[in-house]
This record gives C-alpha cells, sequence and structure tokens, in this order.
C-alpha cells in the first residue's frame, strides 16, 4: 500500500489490488453505524504528492493491472481530478486494466453521464457503494446522507455508463423492530438498480461509533439469518454475484442470480431449522471486522 500510515480499509475482493491511498478517510462520515474513519479529517493529499506515490507504485509494481485507490468516497474527487490521476496511471503502468474506488451516492450523482463515460474509459472499473438498506426510516436513523432513490438514481447512472456497481448491504442495521421492514425493502431497491456484485455484511457494532454509544441492540444470530433469508426471497436479479463470505457473517453464503437463489433460500431454510443459532443474543462475534 502507498500513502499514509493510519488504517487502510479496502474491499475484500481488493486483496491482490495495488493499493494507492489519494486521500484520507470519508468526506461524509456522518453514518451512525460506520466506524471506520472516525477522527480522520477528510483531505485529499494533492495531485503533486498523488502523482509521486504513482511512480513509486510504479517502480515497485510497474506490472501491476489492478489498482485500487483509498480512501473512503474517492468519487468525492472532481471530475477533473479524477481525469488526471486516471491519466497518469494509464500512462504508468502498461497493463493497467482496471481502477476501482469507494463511491458514496451522492458522490456518482455529482458527476454527468458524460464524465462518468469518460471516467469509464480511462478504466475506472468498479464502484464500491454502501446502499446498507432500502428503508427510509433505517436510513434516516442512520444518518445516511443519501435517500434510497437517489442511490438507486446513482446505481443505474453509474451502469448505464459502463462501470461495474457492487453494492454492500447491512443485515441487523433495522434492529429488531424494523428488520422485515428493513429486508424486504432493501430487495426492492436491489430490484431496481440491479447491481453486478452484491455483499451483504451482518452489522457488528464497535465502541467508537454513535450507534453503539447510543445504546443499539444488535439483533441475534437467528434474527439475523431470518433477515437476510427474507432479503434474498425478494431478490429478482437478472445477473448479479452475490457473496455473504465478510468474517461478520454467520454463514459464508455464495452464489450468481437468478440460478442460485433457491439453493440459497434452502441453505438458509436449512439452518433456521437447525436449532443451532441462538435466539437470544448475536452469538460469537469476529475478533476483527
Amino acid at each position: 500500500m502507498f500513502g499514509n500510515s493510519h488504517t487502510l480499509f479496502r474491499p475484500p475482493a481488493e486483496a491482490d489490488s495495488l493499493i494507492i491511498r489519494v486521500a484520507d478517510g470519508c468526506p461524509w462520515n456522518g453514518c451512525t453505524f460506520c466506524g471506520m474513519y472516525k477522527g480522520i479529517p477528510y483531505k485529499f493529499q494533492g495531485l503533486e504528492k498523488t502523482e509521486r506515490d504513482f511512480s513509486n507504485a510504479w517502480k515497485k509494481y510497474p506490472a501491476a493491472s489492478r489498482i485500487f485507490l483509498a480512501d473512503g468516497d474517492v468519487m468525492h474527487l472532481s471530475f477533473q481530478t479524477l481525469e488526471t490521476m486516471l491519466i497518469a496511471l494509464n500512462e504508468k503502468f502498461s497493463r493497467l486494466a482496471r481502477v476501482s474506488v469507494y463511491a458514496n451516492g451522492n458522490s456518482i450523482l455529482a458527476k454527468t453521464d458524460d464524465e462518468l463515460r469518460r471516467l469509464k474509459e480511462l478504466k475506472l472499473h468498479t464502484l464500491y457503494m454502501g446502499l446498507e438498506s432500502g428503508d427510509s426510516e433505517t436510513l434516516r436513523a442512520v444518518n445516511k446522507r443519501e435517500s434510497a432513490e437517489e442511490m438507486i438514481e446513482a446505481g443505474q447512472r453509474a451502469q448505464a455508463a459502463g462501470l461495474r456497481m457492487s453494492v454492500m448491504v447491512l443485515i441487523g442495521l433495522a434492529g429488531k423492530e424494523r428488520s422485515l421492514e428493513h429486508a424486504r425493502a432493501t430487495a426492492i431497491v436491489l430490484n431496481k438498480m440491479q447491481p453486478r456484485l452484491l455483499s451483504a455484511l451482518r452489522l457488528v457494532t464497535t465502541p467508537n461509533t454513535p450507534l453503539y454509544k447510543n445504546g443499539f441492540k444488535m439483533v441475534t444470530e437467528y434474527d439475523a439469518v431470518a433477515e437476510l433469508r427474507e432479503m434474498i426471497q425478494g431478490l429478482e436479479l437478472e445477473q448479479t454475484v452475490f457473496r455473504a463470505d465478510h468474517s461478520s457473517n454467520i454463514v459464508p453464503l455464495e452464489g450468481r442470480f437468478p440460478k442460485d437463489k433457491e439453493r440459497l433460500l434452502a441453505q438458509l431454510d436449512a439452518l433456521l431449522n437447525s436449532g443451532q443459532l441462538d435466539r437470544n443474543s448475536p452469538g460469537r462475534l469476529p475478533w476483527s471486522l
């Protein structure tokens, strides 16, 4: 990884990518469930330093074909800055095939359709966006910046420009009270968005988040699996790779929609009927997220 020294976050799918940090933190950083960038002011490090980091990365990994630009929501940068960075990467890395970034819905919507297409031409490839929930009440409760409708539009526009959307949802985000509403509304939003990649993570609260400090109660192990099953039941996806294999998940799942939908439901039904799931607590939590 090239860039500053504080904790770096990247999608699991980018484990084999060359990672170059071009900005610090997240420009919104207001979601009450997220502790990733707390205490880190958002700051773009500037084109001069960025191009030095690109040169240093190239000297060490000249054959890199996949690059992930960190931190949170690099898509927030202006189109002109993104274009300049992508041109520089294309000039330096002769085998470059794809560049990917975290992207909030608001940052995608700030770009015109022509700008999105131009970024695609310059090998911007996958935008990782946290939908979290399709339920408007849940999104408001956790202080998500965008509405579900805005994220649908962002996903649709990005994919129309040829970019690939990787969308993340959080199981358990609505708590016990709105679990079904959260699951069903999220499925509806995903059906409208039709992301090429979909990841489901379980919400595990951490002490540095407002949600934890406000006493949010995580759903039980059983309820988390039941919520995931409800969401999958409502999905009508035409061409989506699905994964729920993050360390937060109770059971690892993966498949392709639509062909694996019934298999995934059967796996979850077997688990729900097994008697193995804790109905009173979230169960054993991962040591690291």
